[in-house]
């Protein structure tokens, strides 16, 4: 037989497209930057694929430390970027691990692209090492309940069109992960196409439609409104600028859910605070004031954290409109006066106009009163000024030791820069952060995609760790952006080894540990409601040890004065993570009293 020229067998080699080469092309095709994941036998052919993607600039794989830790990654990076998140994991109890992750996506509505192994076609039923195919440990089975699309991918010939239909299933609405199980064999064989026979990049641009009739009944309603409202959630990204403009032309009061804080300026004249857990009672007052004619919802799927627990006095009653892309959340307020639906940007638009050629003022008159409200007197130096209320205000400028978390979260948006993007992890982080954390914003209209604001949380799943994940992926997806991470001591016993992705990644990424010596909500939530005191108590630990000892500098802050000593210029600057373990005053009490009644049925 005569010998192959190599040179030849080189050719052929490189012109052979594997089944996981054809799936990094669809991801380049979208934009996609990473892959994070933790790699394993039966996923190595898309790690292949990855890594001859690498070497000419194409997506590139991102190693967590837990596949979880790779899932909530994904889920930042979407959140910030608006491409999508993608996360892939080897068979069996990688597949198990990504499950919190995904189910977090599924539950905030996240697109993602979740992708795992199986063993090869031909060991299924043989008790092959970590099998997990229908006869095994069923993981195709497990992400049925966590997904919007779930298959397995049996035959070469599906694989392309399972794709393109996973893609495009995470971003239809509701939006969330799509998960392919992919045999080992069928990773590593020829693909069925040379290359993507589909463009799902121009597939996926968004159609501006709205139900028109609807729409016409949303001006009428606002145009008739003697004091409107309008609450803001975190569905409305992409409309927030034309929204702030429809505010100021109507003198509407603004509201926003805990998830649609990030979206508005703390100063802006009209903002009266957050609605829901860890809110502004100023808030709660406009939704209780019997003047307030029409409550405009926007882009909020009115949960328990999203509806102040429910309240059907303020919210859920025959004065709410519901603004929707997601039909699904429309199912939760069939006490509303109206249902929209639509392309929330394309109806807000159309309100606007239809407000201009009504003679409401022009934007550019209520534009500079806004503007002089949010940025201050230039000429005198006065600070821009809240229009909402904060619980036990006289905490944000307490001096002692151990630091009050009141003045830490105020000493936080006043240290860092106004483009710093912060994530708040569950538990009291979520707490404090909510009613206290307020980033310097000084924009008040004008048509932008926010992707979400400065500040970014998790409340429906609320899964503890995620903001560690999430803010690395950010990080990333962002890069010269900083991020901060506000954590609990517990949720960083639980993760906080995903520290060590920021630090290969070279990101900015600062950890600011709330460090209390116990799982806090749970601690201060027994104690509110009269339970027994038991399983909250964590061990003393030195954080910022445990950071150095893993390569990243770290800071102990006891006080508003170590705060100050802090060089945060440099720290933000500086290509890798830090970490701030802050030791706060364990007794105080995070503003989560409706949560606690909620729990004893009391809401």
């Amino acid at each position: 037989m005569a010998a192959v020229d190599p040179s030849v067998a080189d050719v052929q080699a490189q012109s052979r497209i594997e089944a996981a080469d054809l799936i990094v092309a669809y991801l380049e095709q979208l934009g996609v930057e990473y892959v994070f994941g933790v790699p394993g036998g039966a996923i190595e052919p898309l790690y292949n694929a990855l890594a001859r993607s690498a070497r000419r600039g194409g997506p590139r794989p991102i190693v967590a430390r837990h596949e979880t830790g790779a899932a909530f990654m994904a889920d930042g990076y979407t959140r910030i970027t608006g491409r999508l998140g993608v996360c892939c994991s080897t068979t069996g109890p990688g597949a198990t691990n990504l499950i919190t992750g995904v189910s977090s996506a599924y539950d905030n509505n996240i697109p993602m692209l979740v992708i795992t192994a199986q063993t090869a076609l031909n060991t299924f039923g043989k008790g092959a090492i970590q099998e997990s195919s229908c006869t095994g440990v069923n993981t195709v089975g497990m992400f049925q309940y966590c997904t919007r699309y779930n298959t397995l991918v049996s035959h070469p010939e599906q694989l392309e069109r399972k794709l393109a239909s996973a893609v495009l299933s995470a971003f239809q609405s509701p939006a969330g992960p799509a998960h392919l199980s992919i045999p080992l064999d069928i990773l590593r064989g020829p693909a069925p196409v040379s290359s993507p026979s589909f463009d799902l990049a121009a597939l996926l641009r968004r159609p501006s439609l709205m139900d028109e009739d609807a729409v016409e009944r949303l001006c009428q309603a606002l145009t008739e409104a003697r004091r409107p409202v309008i609450v803001i959630g975190d569905g409305c990204s992409e409309a927030i600028g034309t929204l702030l403009e429809v505010a100021l032309l109507l003198e509407a009061q603004v509201l926003t859910t805990p998830h649609g804080k990030g979206l508005v300026s703390p100063y802006h004249p009209l903002f009266r605070g957050v609605i829901g857990f860890a809110g502004h009672r100023s808030a709660e007052r406009v939704l209780e004031d019997p003047g307030v004619d029409l409550v405009v919802a926007v882009g909020t799927g009115l949960g328990e954290f999203e509806s102040n627990a429910w309240d059907e006095r303020g919210l859920l009653n025959r004065r709410l409109v519901h603004v929707e892309s997601t039909e699904g959340h429309l199912t939760r307020s069939p006490m509303a006066r109206l249902h929209v639906r639509g392309r929330i940007l394309s109806i807000f638009e159309r309100v606007k106009d239809h407000l201009l050629e009504r003679g409401y003022a022009t934007r550019e008159d209520l534009l500079e009163g806004a503007r002089r409200s949010v940025w201050g007197a230039p000429a005198s130096g006065e600070a821009p000024r809240r229009h909402f209320e904060l619980d036990d205000e006289d905490k944000c400028r307490d001096e002692g030791a151990p630091i009050k978390p009141q003045r830490l979260m105020t000493e936080l948006t006043r240290l860092f820069p106004p483009s710093t993007r912060y994530f708040a992890d569950t538990g009291s982080s979520l707490a404090w952060t909510i009613h206290y954390l307020h980033p310097y914003d000084r924009r008040v209209a004008g048509r932008r995609d926010a992707h979400g604001g400065l500040y970014r949380t998790c409340v429906n799943f609320a899964s503890m760790g995620w903001a560690i994940g999430a803010s690395v992926g950010a990080a990333v997806g962002a890069r010269g952006t900083p991020v901060v991470c506000i954590v609990g001591d517990g949720a960083m016993l639980m993760s906080g080894q995903e520290i060590t992705v920021a630090l290969q990644e070279r990101v900015p990424v600062v950890f600011v540990v709330l460090n209390d010596g116990a799982l806090g909500m749970v601690k201060h939530g027994q104690r509110l409601g009269g339970a027994e005191r038991i399983g909250t108590e964590l061990p003393e630990t030195d954080f910022a040890a445990m950071a150095r000892a893993m390569g990243v500098p770290g800071h102990v802050i006891r006080s508003p004065q170590d705060l100050e000593a802090l060089d945060v210029a440099a720290i933000c600057a500086r290509p890798g993570p830090t970490l701030l373990d802050v030791r706060i005053d364990p007794e105080e009490i995070p503003p989560m009293g409706k949560r606690v009644r909620v729990l004893q049925g009391k809401a």
